[in-house]
């Protein structure tokens, strides 16, 4: 997995592609800027190698318009800019009709489960960033999350720690 980070021209984009393509990557994210749903379908008719677009989608009418142009291969959404788990749950609805597998961006802690309601639930990204805050971090076994049995997203605030930080 490669990820540009919407640093490229579509030229560049198509050109690096190219080049990584003989590398085996797994796929090119976000090289161009995210808006740019036809360049990004141009982009992607040009490249073997999958393209994912989508963290930066503000809520699920930018997931249509991006299925609707074929800007990509994969999503990835970001469940704090698609609008939380209700926006989520409808990008996931508009990814399942148009065949389109959908990973998450960040957020594990509450991406994990949304995953599971996900019809075309492709990859987690994982960060454990909240482990440094949350009572139970997220448990990896085999290459997969284990969502926790709580209720609700299944987060629980470890208070000593939140109240360390505090002090900082």
């Amino acid at each position: 997995m490669v990820d540009y980070n919407q640093a490229l021209t579509s030229t560049e984009a198509i050109l690096r592609g190219r080049e990584l393509e003989k590398e085996g990557i797994y796929w090119l994210e976000e090289p161009i800027a995210h808006e740019e749903f036809e360049a990004s379908a141009a982009v992607a008719r040009e490249l073997k190698v999958p393209l994912q677009i989508g963290e930066n989608f503000n809520g699920p009418e930018g997931l249509l318009r991006a299925a609707i142009a074929r800007a990509s291969d994969y999503v990835m959404v970001d469940v704090a800019r698609i609008g939380g788990v209700t926006g989520w749950l409808q990008a996931a609805g508009i990814a399942a009709a148009h065949d389109i597998e959908m990973s998450s961006h960040l957020m594990p802690e509450i991406s994990a489960h949304l995953l599971c309601a996900t019809p075309t639930a492709h990859w987690l990204e994982y960060v454990d960033w909240a482990d440094a805050i949350v009572l139970e971090p997220l448990i990896i076994r085999d290459g997969m999350v284990l969502t926790s049995e709580r209720t609700g997203s299944g987060i629980a605030w470890d208070e000593a720690k939140l109240k360390r930080l505090e002090t900082i």
